[in-house]
């Protein structure tokens, strides 16, 4: 989701909340973060709970806000939530998976002020998809809820998890992004928390890692699309390695928001609330930062000592700690976390080698 307005909170920006508006949902997929299914599951917030998170949110700054799940749509009061964000000055948007999404539901995303949506395709025909989202008839649904969103002026775009099952696909994914009229691709390297730890060995290599964020460098001018790594902060090392060896200055007439955004934004200028309010850096690292239960939001965002931690660069340890792209890259601190239990310590799927580390 593209960045928005936003204020400062000392020396850092909330561009970005995702916030599991629940954790119910009408699918299955191998990946899930939450290991989400059919709830109902306890302590969900409640509509009061969330109108006052979203008047929290807005007393911080002016960010982005992703009503994600589980699937959003679930939630009988969703489009009321959505409107109330709005009405707060905040850039309103939805990560359904597109099967629940009618002529209807569409008409209502746009009065509430749904400013874009996210549709996860990951497979570039239906088996695969299917296969990947656990239900079958989930790619003919997440088409057919793209059909109706673009038909409601709502612009959408692709996200995609890639392993190894669908790496060979990325190319055809993206160009079927661009067929069916999305502004913008979204790639995203598999992290194995949730149901993802039991596709683990689905994870790509470093060295694959390296090759696609490469590739889909070189898709910057081969594409109308906005492109956008997402849990790969390598990118953004790689970007620059690849700009100078081009004879280029990153910038953002250049580069665009790649300029001026960095790797691993947990804690930093991005973080996750959970259905029943607990802050964390992002979704896959599973460090309580704060409960909005009992602490107001903006207190969790200026003083969580996670949220300092991951702030500060210099305690970043191993390679990590070393690397002279730590301040634009900073490596996945999810991963980090799931292979050593420290979400300080290197990034475990990086064949850089620093300088003298």
């Amino acid at each position: 989701m593209k960045p928005h307005g936003h204020e400062k909170t000392g020396e850092h920006t909330l561009r970005l909340v995702a916030w599991e508006i629940t954790r119910n949902c009408n699918l299955n997929c191998v990946h899930c973060r939450a290991a989400a299914t059919r709830g109902p599951y306890e302590g969900e917030l409640d509509t009061a709970a969330c109108l006052a998170l979203l008047d929290q949110i807005a007393e911080v700054g002016s960010p982005i806000v992703i009503l994600t799940g589980g699937e959003p749509l679930l939630r009988d009061d969703i489009f009321q939530v959505a409107r109330h964000g709005t009405d707060r000055g905040l850039r309103m948007v939805m990560a359904p998976n597109g099967t629940l999404i009618d002529a209807d539901k569409a008409r209502q995303m746009a009065d509430a002020g749904i400013q874009r949506i996210s549709i996860s395709l990951d497979g570039a025909e239906k088996e695969s998809h299917d296969r990947f989202r656990g239900v079958n008839g989930a790619y003919d649904g997440a088409l057919n809820g793209i059909e109706h969103a673009r038909n409601a002026g709502i612009e959408f775009q692709i996200n995609t998890t890639i392993t190894k099952a669908n790496l060979d696909q990325i190319p055809k994914i993206q160009q079927l992004a661009v067929d069916l009229g999305a502004v913008a691709h979204h790639i995203f390297l598999l992290v194995p928390t949730g149901r993802g730890k039991y596709i683990a060995d689905q994870e790509i290599t470093a060295e694959e890692y390296e090759e696609t964020l490469n590739w889909f460098y070189d898709q910057r001018d081969k594409t109308p699309l906005q492109l956008k790594a997402t849990c790969a902060p390598h990118y953004y090392r790689i970007l620059r390695q690849r700009a100078r060896e081009e004879g280029k200055t990153v910038t953002f007439d250049s580069h665009g928001l790649d300029a001026v955004s960095r790797g691993c934004l947990g804690g930093t200028g991005f973080c996750f609330i959970s259905h029943r309010g607990i802050v964390q850096p992002c979704g896959f690292l599973h460090v309580d930062s704060g409960d909005v239960t009992r602490t107001s939001f903006a207190h969790i965002w200026k003083h969580s000592e996670v949220f300092a931690n991951l702030r500060n660069f210099d305690k970043l340890t191993g390679k990590c700690g070393a690397c002279e792209y730590k301040r634009v890259c900073g490596g996945c601190r999810a991963r980090a976390f799931e292979a050593t239990g420290d979400y300080m310590a290197e990034e475990p799927l990086c064949s850089y080698q620093p300088p003298g580390a």
